[in-house]
C-alpha cells in the first residue's frame, strides 16, 4: 500500500479480533518503522511499552473506562518518552555521524533543553506523536488496523507500567484486525480555517 493511500484509509478502529495473533515478523516490522520516526537532534526520546499480560491489559482496561480494543487488539502499546533523554550521553545519538558532526552538534543539545521544562516535556510529545502516526501507518501498509487513545487515566496506567519519574506517557496505540469498521468520516472544518499564506490575517 502505498503511503497517500494509508493516510487515507487509516481510521481510529475500536472493534478487534481478539483471537487474532500478530506474527512476530509483523510486530518486528512495525518497531523498525517506528525508530525511523524523528526526533529532535536524534535523542530517540520515545519508550514503547508493549503490553502482552493480559491482567495487566485487563487492569491497563479498568483505567481506560473499560474500553474492549485495550483487551482485544492484537497489540497494545503505551508510548512513553524519556524527557530527560537530552541530558543522558547524548553522544551516544551521534556516535556513527562524521566526527566534525558529532563536534558540532552534541554540544549543541545541553544547551538547548536545560532549564526548559516546558520544552523538554513538549518535545517528548512531539516525539510521541510522530511515533504513533508512523506505527499507524505502517500498520495500515501491513494490513492492520488501529486506535491512538487519549481516554484513560495516565497516572494510573504509569504506575501499572512501572514508568520512571523522569519519563511521560504520551498516549496508547491499539493494532489489530479490525472486526467493525469505522463509520463514515465525520467532516472537515472548512481549508479557509485550516491553511493561511505567510501569516494568520490581522
Amino acid at each position: 500500500m502505498d503511503t497517500l493511500t494509508a493516510i487515507n484509509a487509516r481510521r481510529a478502529i475500536k472493534h478487534y479480533d481478539e483471537n487474532h495473533q500478530m506474527p512476530i515478523a509483523d510486530e518486528t516490522k512495525l518497531f523498525e518503522a517506528f525508530r525511523q520516526s524523528p526526533t529532535s537532534f536524534n535523542i530517540q526520546n520515545w519508550r514503547v511499552v508493549n503490553v502482552k499480560d493480559t491482567d495487566l491489559r485487563a487492569q491497563i482496561q479498568k483505567a481506560a473506562g473499560g474500553q474492549e480494543q485495550v483487551t482485544k487488539a492484537s497489540l497494545l502499546l503505551v508510548l512513553c518518552a524519556d524527557v530527560k533523554a537530552w541530558n543522558k550521553n547524548p553522544e551516544r545519538y551521534w556516535s556513527n555521524a562524521p566526527k566534525e558532526v558529532q563536534d558540532y552538534l552534541v554540544p549543541l543539545i545541553k544547551p538547548f533543553y536545560e532549564g526548559q521544562e516546558q520544552k523538554q516535556r513538549d518535545e517528548a510529545m512531539r516525539s510521541v506523536g510522530i511515533g504513533a502516526q508512523t506505527l499507524m501507518l505502517a500498520a495500515k501498509a501491513l494490513g492492520y488496523d488501529s486506535c491512538p487513545m487519549i481516554g484513560f487515566d495516565a497516572n494510573a496506567v504509569a504506575k501499572l507500567i512501572n514508568l520512571p519519574k523522569d519519563h511521560t506517557v504520551g498516549m496508547m496505540l491499539t493494532i489489530g484486525k479490525a472486526t467493525k469498521p469505522a463509520f463514515d468520516k465525520p467532516g472537515y472544518i472548512d481549508n479557509r480555517e485550516v491553511f493561511f499564506t505567510d501569516s494568520f490575517p490581522a
